[in-house]
């Protein structure tokens, strides 16, 4: 059954996404891109239109489910926070299309894709590229994104297969 899988790599100032096809263990790359919100404004003017810019990519492409990476607690509260708001706007925008959100810790994305778990943006970026069997052009945003999508289908192929064992 082919399914539609949009990645999100969420951010305040740019969200990556990243759609693919999955049909069986054959994984297709669609279309990626790059939400750019303006900065200086205020955070409830940069959410909404983080949310009205993605709800526009979520109704041009209709996925099946979303995979999303969770937040990386760092050393800055404040961003860590802003980064909470701008995941908020994600979800949102997916749960108000019904599309099912999956989450991903960073780790477990680069595992998935590297295959180990402490990977560089290069190395993420070549593998997607590897996996895709295409050179992606676009930010390390856009091929993190492609990653957690990626991610998102070796986990439902991991558990298809674990089901059937």
């Amino acid at each position: 059954m082919l399914k539609k899988i949009i990645g999100i790599d969420p951010g305040l100032i740019h969200t990556g996404w990243g759609l693919i096809t999955v049909e069986g263990n054959l994984i297709k790359h669609i279309d990626h891109g790059l939400i750019k919100v303006k900065t200086g404004q205020d955070l409830s003017d940069r959410l909404h239109d983080l949310h009205r810019d993605l709800s526009l990519v979520l109704g041009n492409f209709l996925p099946d489910e979303a995979a999303l990476e969770q937040t990386f607690v760092n050393n800055n509260a404040l961003s860590s926070l802003k980064l909470g708001h701008a995941r908020g706007a994600i979800m949102l925008s997916l749960s108000m299309m019904n599309i099912k959100c999956f989450e991903y810790a960073p780790n477990q994305i680069k595992k998935s894709i590297v295959g180990k778990g402490h990977a560089d943006k290069n190395q993420i970026a070549h593998m997607v590229n590897i996996l895709l069997s295409k050179k992606i052009n676009g930010t390390s945003d856009v091929s993190d994104a492609l990653a957690i999508a990626i991610t998102h289908a070796n986990q439902m192929h991991n558990k298809i297969a674990k089901a059937i064992a």
